[in-house]
């Protein structure tokens, strides 16, 4: 067995948001220089320049990408061979209290959603555990902006829609979505399960590196045609029009029941903001 101390991870949380809020990652910054390349509209290519000078600025100066530093999301792995002693839960609230109240973060957490009175340090976290073999013990952080998590969507679809009503759907909710969740976007989409299943495979799916694919033969052929196919959309960089809609489109599959085909679709801005680490 493996012991972690609570105190490393409350200190690797506090870290880790901190750096995801200032850090754009190299490789999502480089989509985006592409993207400004490739880019049709000249109002777009401007959009994505300021983009980038943004992002360069932010990492320079140590200061936040966007002045929407989100809600904490926290997956964590844990082995069958790890254990710690205490909560696991209040260790990483505390790292999130601590970057964001000495990081000077935005703290964006209501403590009831009709009271609406805010928790002052961006607490509790959205907390996700997945159990496995070993002595792994893993961390994800991502700090999720509110205006691209507000044009997320799920819909219950049936068997019979198919790969047609998948696109269809996906498809209406970016045009839907336009500008505000900030586009160029990352499409996080959750396919099978059930409800709650496939949303949190959609939120997962945000958490994979921007340039991977899909292990999974249909799945990463629908990763290609659905960007492609929003890019045609004519959204463009926050929203002003052009090619560069979608920057990446992430799905991530499961079984389901006969009668269902539930599809989830998370939505992200272009700066993809997400840290990993394994204590």
């Amino acid at each position: 067995m493996r012991t972690i101390n609570l105190s490393d991870v409350t200190s690797k949380v506090k870290e880790m948001f901190i750096d995801a809020c200032e850090n754009i990652p190299q490789n999502v910054l480089e989509t985006i220089e592409n993207a400004c390349k490739a880019e049709e509209s000249p109002l777009g290519k401007d959009v994505l320049g300021k983009i980038v000078e943004n992002d360069l600025l932010a990492r320079k100066e140590h200061l936040p990408i966007c002045q929407d530093t989100g809600i904490a999301v926290v997956m964590l792995t844990i082995g069958s061979e790890v254990t710690f002693k205490g909560d696991i839960y209040e260790a990483v609230n505390e790292g999130v209290r601590q970057a964001y109240t000495e990081g000077y973060l935005r703290k964006s957490v209501v403590r009831h959603p009709l009271d609406r009175v805010n928790t002052r340090d961006n607490t509790p976290a959205i907390v996700h555990v997945k159990l496995t073999e070993g002595d792994v013990f893993r961390i994800d952080v991502a700090p999720k902006g509110g205006g691209s998590e507000n044009m997320s969507a799920i819909r219950m679809l049936v068997p019979a829609d198919g790969e047609a009503g998948i696109k269809k759907f996906i498809l209406d909710t970016v045009l839907h979505a336009s500008g505000k969740p900030c586009p160029p976007i990352i499409l996080g989409i959750g396919i099978g399960g059930n409800f709650e299943k496939s949303a949190i495979m959609a939120k997962e799916a945000l958490f994979r590196e921007i340039d991977d694919e899909s292990p999974d033969p249909i799945a990463r052929r629908l990763e290609k045609e659905i960007r492609e196919e929003v890019n045609k959309l004519g959204v463009g960089p926050m929203g002003f029009g052009g090619t560069e809609t979608c920057l990446a489109v992430k799905v991530n599959v499961a079984p389901c029941h006969i009668a269902s085909l539930p599809v989830a679709v998370n939505i992200q801005c272009h700066a993809a903001r997400h840290k990993s680490c394994n204590l």
